[in-house]
């Protein structure tokens, strides 16, 4: 497997955990360190992945309300063969965010260390 398949599957997997909510498939591609990072509200908030993980696996999710996956890479720049960061453009429910994923690939493959989201838009 190439570098660029191991991190596509590795974002595939993200799409899927947002899209099903599902926290196994969030730990699986999640550093257990990582931070989540946001400024919509004009305030710096920081969320830690355990955070986030409850509040993922909290909600109803977008496939249980029969919505299909919508989610789509806009670029991947690699840094090195070790690191790079991916934009990519996500819908759940009515909400349509935008994410910088900070990935960086150890011995147990590609997982996302850092993410900065935006709210893009809130369909009607």
């Amino acid at each position: 497997m190439s570098q660029l398949d191991g991190l596509i599957t590795a974002i595939d997997t993200y799409f899927e955990a947002i899209h099903e909510c599902d926290v196994t498939k969030l730990d699986d591609v999640f550093h257990p360190q990582s931070s989540l990072f946001d400024a919509d509200n004009g305030e710096v908030f920081v969320e830690p992945i355990d955070s986030f993980r409850a509040d993922v696996g909290g909600r109803r999710s977008p496939e249980s309300a029969g919505q299909a996956l919508e989610a789509e890479i806009i670029a991947i720049d690699f840094l090195s063969s070790l690191s790079a960061t991916v934009k990519i453009r996500i819908r759940a429910h009515q909400n349509i965010f935008v994410d910088h994923l900070a990935f960086v690939k150890g011995s147990t493959g590609w997982k996302i260390v850092s993410k900065v989201w935006h709210l893009e838009k809130v369909l009607p």
